[in-house]
């Protein structure tokens, strides 16, 4: 069965198939060069054996990321956990790092799946990226309102 994508170089293997066998699962993956996230479909016994390469620059240099787990919570108490102090006493606005692991569990407090900006902002920051570049690269970040930085109070 040819499993190809229709963008980018022509690559034999396992790659984003709509028509999926039932019960088929998901990896997800982050290609390194492009930054792009992409969900693989593949068998169990193929994970692992067989390459996988993006569809959107055919580059092999793919990492895997594992998926989020819901929790189920209230309202009431996502609120509760954000509004402790002593939970963001290790903050330091200054350095990207942290303001990424805030955003992370901000993300996770909140129980929703969040756009894909989000992430690929959030995963700059942690691999040290200046919020100034990821604006730059990003100019339509924040939703494109008038006046404001995205990463300014």
């Amino acid at each position: 069965m040819d499993q190809r994508v229709g963008h980018g170089p022509n690559l034999a293997g396992p790659q984003y198939n709509p028509g999926r066998e039932a019960g088929m699962p998901t990896y997800e993956y982050r290609c390194l060069d492009c930054r792009k996230r992409l969900a693989i479909y593949q068998r169990y016994e193929d994970y692992g054996r067989v390459a996988v390469a993006c569809p959107h620059c055919g580059s092999a240099n793919l990492q895997r990321r594992i998926g989020r787990v819901r929790v189920a919570r209230s309202d009431e108490s996502r609120l509760d956990s954000l509004s402790d102090p002593t939970g963001w006493g290790d903050v330091d606005e200054n350095d990207p790092r942290s303001m990424a692991r805030m955003m992370r569990r901000m993300g996770s407090e909140m129980g929703e799946e969040l756009p894909e900006e989000f992430n690929d902002v959030v995963d700059r920051l942690e691999a040290g990226e200046s919020p100034e570049d990821i604006e730059q690269d990003m100019p339509d970040l924040g939703g494109g309102g008038a006046g404001g930085d995205a990463f300014e109070d």
